[in-house]
């Protein structure tokens, strides 16, 4: 299951991760709700390999200012600490997350 992010939290999730995934989305998104199991899957499937969480925007305004995510469902993936250029922005099918994550673990 993806852990909750939280902006008291997501530094150190970024800082002591070698690869994070985060999914920034909202409880009234209908896009962020279909995401939502996979997420959790991937979660699981990458214990130990990456660190896969989820981030509501509105519990983690300062974040999803910094990062200017303006549409959700986002994904954005930080490696080392570093913000990498590629994200998601809407409901983006498990095996096109998959194919990123092994990219990059």
């Amino acid at each position: 299951m993806s852990e909750k992010i939280t902006d008291s939290n997501f530094n150190d999730v970024i800082a002591q991760n070698a690869l994070a995934v985060i999914e920034f989305g909202a409880t009234w998104c209908g896009p962020c709700r279909m995401m939502a199991p996979i997420i959790d899957e991937l979660a699981t499937a990458y214990a130990g390999k990456a660190f896969i969480g989820n981030a509501d925007v509105e519990e983690c305004p300062d974040a999803t200012e910094l990062y200017a995510i303006r549409s959700v469902p986002t994904i954005l993936f930080f490696k080392n600490g570093e913000l990498l250029p590629d994200k998601f922005v809407g409901a983006t099918q498990k095996k096109v997350l998959e194919d990123k994550i092994n990219s990059l673990v």
